[in-house]
């Protein structure tokens, strides 16, 4: 990292109350971690970590947002998640001491706090619970994982596109109606994530505002139809 991203951070900023992995220990358990990390500020679109380093901290977003991107070799970017305040990143090479998996870059502003590994893995062994927690995360991206590759295989570009959208729209079951996702989401991100162009993210989106299932407001996007758009995944995917 270079100087211009490792501003100091106030101490005011230096509270790691937000963070859910933490939220079982208590004041001065919690007062101790804060203590052994490290806190930088970054500006918008300044790298945090970068795919392959030899750094092994777990990272806090304390403040801000931070995107996992990944690049092909040529250079394209391919966008694996979005990180909002309260979640971590780094636990892979914390765990198994090996390089980073992913780079990382801030969305606006963005706080980090970086617990160096040797505190994190005393941290699990004191606190099994929070293992239980990286465990359970960690399934979750497995997950996720296996069901992005299987729609990048299955699926033609326009059902990714809904299969995007409906990740977005966060936990919805059977009895869901509508969703909302705010920030609207950026067709280049969303080409970025499902591995198709920006001007087919735009014609499937123009597409599902004509047909009524989704609608936009200034920065918000409103899914008002959330079955059908399911179904129109679900049908693809056999399910």
């Amino acid at each position: 990292m270079g100087l211009k991203d490792q501003q100091s951070v106030g101490s005011g900023d230096n509270s790691l109350a937000g963070v859910a992995l933490l939220a079982g220990l208590g004041k001065k358990e919690l007062a101790a971690v804060e203590k052994a990390c490290r806190w930088r500020r970054y500006a918008s679109h300044q790298q945090i970590i970068d795919k392959e380093s030899s750094t092994r901290d777990v990272c806090f977003v304390v403040k801000g947002r931070v995107r996992v991107v990944n690049y092909s070799y040529s250079g394209r970017g391919i966008i694996l998640d979005e990180l909002l305040p309260g979640s971590y990143f780094g636990e892979l090479s914390a765990i198994d001491g090996l390089p980073r998996s992913a780079r990382v870059v801030a969305l606006g502003e963005a706080i980090i706090a970086f617990l160096p590994r040797p505190a994190f893995l005393r941290l699990l062994e004191v606190h099994p619970p929070l293992g239980l927690k990286v465990m359970a995360h960690l399934a979750h991206i497995v997950r996720t994982s296996t069901q992005r590759i299987m729609d990048l295989s299955t699926l033609g570009a326009n059902n990714r596109v809904h299969a995007d959208l409906l990740r977005h729209a966060g936990d919805i079951d059977d009895e869901t109606i509508e969703a909302v996702i705010e920030p609207v989401p950026i067709h280049s991100d969303i080409a970025s994530r499902v591995s198709t162009t920006r001007e087919t993210v735009a014609r499937v989106m123009n597409d599902l505002v004509r047909k009524g299932i989704v609608a936009k407001k200034e920065n918000t996007l409103f899914i008002l139809d959330v079955q059908r758009l399911r179904d129109m995944v679900e049908d693809v995917r056999g399910e």
